[in-house]
C-alpha cells in the first residue's frame, strides 16, 4: 500500500508533462514585435564562480491574437516552475479564444482580465485535487500531533509519500501581463514583477513610466488591505516575508491560501489574505507612440538594485535597452544582451569587494520581454551615423525614480554615447571597450547634450571640406603652438561662414576662436 502514492504521483507528473509538450498554445502565432532574454539563478562562491541552485522557475508568453490583439506575460515561480508554466499556458486560453472583442470598452477588458486570473487560479487548484486527497488520506494514517521527522520507523514510507505530495501541491507564481487591444495597452499585475513604458518624442525627449507598484510587504496600499482583514501591518512589514516570499499577491501557493490559519503571521485574518486578484491599469492609448514596453521578472531589476542601489534602477535598465536597440538587429538579441549586461554588472559588483558587494552574493532567475512601438533598431538604420560609436560609455537616463505612478518629463537622451579614453583612429576606436565598461549611475552629465531620435545618437555634420564635422588626426598627440593652444578637434569654420553670410553687420562681431 505504501507504494501507491509514489506510483500515482509519477503518473500525474507524466500526464502533466505530456500536456505541456502538446499544448494547444503551440499553434498560436507568436508575436514578432517583441524579444525575450533569460538567465538562470546564480550563487557565487568565494572564488567568484557561480553555480545554479535550482532550475529556472520563470516563464513568459508572447502571442498575437485576432483583431489586432496581442498578449504578453512574464511569470516568476517559486518552489518550482509548475505554477508559472501552468499560468503561461492557461492564461492564454482564457484571453485568446474569443473572450476579447474590438467592441469592448476599457471596463469590459478589465472585467475579462479579472475573470481570467480567477479562472486560472481555480483551475490550478483543481489540477492538484487528487494530490490533496492523497495527502489528506496519508495524514489520517499518522499518529496525531507527531511531526513528520519524529515519526517511528514504521511510518517512514508514509512520511516520504506525504513529502512528495507536499512538493506537488506547493509553489506559486507572480505575473505581469500586458494586453494590447484596439491599440490600447492594459497591464495586469499580481506580485513583484515590473512593467516600464518608455515613450520617445520627436524632439528626442523621453518619458519613463513604471506602471503600477509591486505587491510586497513594503507596499503601503497592500499593508492597508491586510490591516483591513485584521492583520498587524507593522508586524508584517517587519517580518518582510509571508510563507517564504515577500509578495502579498500570488497565484497558487495552496498552503498560504488555504492553510493560512496555520501561519502565525496570518492567523488573525478574517478572510484569505494572500490573493491572486490582479491590479489592472489601462487602457492607455498607443496611438502615435514611439518607444518600447518592458516586462521583467523581479530577478532582473533586483540584481541591478543590489549592485547599484534602487534609486535609478528603472532608468538604468531603460538606458541599457536603448543602447542595445541602437546596436542589435533583432529584439531577441536586444533582450538577451540586456539580461547579460545586468548579470555582468551584478557579478562585477560582487568581485569588486566594495560596499555593495555584500548584497550581490546571488541573484534569482531573470526574464526580460521587450515590445517596441514604431521603434527602429540599429541594424535597421539606413544611415550608419545614427548608430552609437562602438566602445563608448553609455550614460544612463537621469529621470528621477518615484514610487508613485507619476510620469517624469525630464529631457533625456537614452543612447548618448561618449567616446571612451582609448585612441581613436579616423573616428573609430582601436579596440572596443563597451563590454568592459559597467554603465553605472552618475550625476555627471557630458558638456555637450545630444538629442536623439528613437534613442539613436545623431551627429549633425556640416558641408565643410570633406563633409565631416571632425578634423582627421594622426595617431600622434598634437603639440601646442606658441600660444599654448592645439588645433581644435571640431571644425566650426563652415558654421562661422554661414552665420556671417546671414548677418550684415558681421564686421562688428568677431566669430570663432582667435
Amino acid at each position: 500500500m505504501t507504494s501507491v502514492p509514489f506510483k500515482m504521483a509519477g503518473q500525474r507528473r507524466s500526464l502533466m508533462q505530456s500536456e505541456q509538450q502538446q499544448s494547444w498554445t503551440d499553434d498560436l502565432p507568436a508575436c514578432r514585435l517583441c524579444g525575450v532574454g533569460t538567465a538562470t539563478n546564480c550563487t557565487y562562491g568565494p572564488d567568484g564562480k557561480g553555480i545554479e541552485e535550482h532550475a529556472n522557475e520563470d516563464g513568459y508568453l508572447r502571442f498575437r491574437g485576432d483583431n489586432g490583439c496581442f498578449l504578453y506575460g512574464v511569470f516568476n515561480g517559486h518552489e518550482g516552475n509548475r505554477v508559472a508554466n501552468f499560468v503561461s499556458q492557461r492564461l492564454a486560453a482564457e484571453l485568446l479564444l474569443g473572450q476579447l472583442s474590438s467592441s469592448h470598452t476599457d471596463a469590459d477588458v478589465r472585467k475579462v482580465l479579472l475573470q481570467a486570473f480567477d479562472v486560472v487560479e481555480r483551475s490550478f487548484f483543481e489540477s492538484i485535487d487528487d494530490a490533496l486527497a492523497e495527502r489528506a488520506n496519508l495524514l489520517s494514517q499518522l499518529p496525531e500531533g507527531v511531526p513528520l521527522h519524529q515519526l517511528p520507523p514504521q511510518y517512514q514510507k508514509t512520511a516520504e509519500g506525504i513529502s512528495i505530495l507536499e512538493r506537488e501541491i506547493s509553489g506559486g507564481a507572480t505575473a505581469m501581463v500586458a494586453l494590447i487591444l484596439n491599440n490600447k495597452l492594459y497591464i495586469a499585475n499580481v506580485g513583484t514583477n515590473r512593467a516600464l513604458l518608455c515613450k520617445s518624442s520627436s524632439d528626442g525627449q523621453n518619458q519613463v513610466i513604471q506602471i503600477g507598484m509591486g505587491h510586497t510587504t513594503e507596499n503601503e496600499d497592500e499593508l492597508f488591505r491586510l490591516a483591513q482583514l485584521g492583520l498587524d501591518s507593522a508586524q508584517i512589514k517587519q517580518a518582510g516575508l509571508i510563507g517564504g516570499q515577500n509578495s502579498t499577491r500570488r497565484i497558487g501557493d495552496y498552503r498560504v491560501k488555504y492553510s493560512y490559519s496555520d501561519i502565525d503571521l496570518l492567523r488573525p485574518a478574517k478572510s484569505k489574505p494572500i490573493i491572486a486578484e490582479p491590479e489592472i491599469h489601462g487602457g492607455q492609448s498607443l496611438q502615435g507612440v514611439t518607444g518600447f514596453l518592458l516586462l521583467m521578472s523581479d530577478g532582473l531589476y533586483r540584481a541591478l538594485e543590489t549592485a547599484h542601489g534602487p534609486e535609478q534602477a528603472n532608468q538604468e535598465i531603460v538606458s541599457i535597452v536603448a543602447a542595445e536597440c541602437a546596436q542589435q538587429n533583432s529584439l531577441d538579441a536586444v533582450a538577451q544582451a540586456v539580461v547579460d549586461r545586468v548579470r555582468k554588472v551584478h557579478h562585477e559588483t560582487y568581485l569588486s569587494g566594495r560596499e555593495r558587494a555584500k548584497f550581490c552574493t546571488r541573484h534569482e532567475d531573470m526574464t526580460l520581454l521587450v515590445r517596441t512601438f514604431n521603434y527602429q533598431l540599429g541594424g535597421e538604420a539606413s544611415d550608419p551615423a545614427l548608430t552609437p560609436t562602438q566602445g563608448g560609455r553609455i550614460y544612463p537616463v537621469s529621470v528621477p525614480y518615484s514610487n508613485n505612478q507619476s510620469t517624469s518629463k525630464t529631457s533625456v537622451t537614452l543612447s548618448l554615447v561618449m567616446p571612451s579614453q582609448g585612441t581613436m583612429m579616423n573616428g573609430s576606436h582601436t579596440n572596443s571597450t563597451l563590454d568592459e565598461i559597467t554603465p553605472t549611475l552618475t550625476n555627471q552629465s557630458p558638456t555637450a547634450t545630444l538629442q536623439s531620435n528613437n534613442t539613436q545618437t545623431q551627429s549633425s555634420s556640416s558641408s565643410s571640406g570633406d563633409g565631416s564635422l571632425f578634423r582627421h588626426r594622426g595617431s600622434q598627440a598634437l603639440q601646442p603652438d606658441e600660444n599654448g593652444r592645439v588645433e581644435p578637434y571640431v571644425d566650426f569654420s563652415e558654421f562661422y561662414r554661414l552665420w556671417s553670410n546671414e548677418h550684415q553687420d558681421a564686421s562688428a562681431i568677431v566669430l570663432g576662436p582667435q
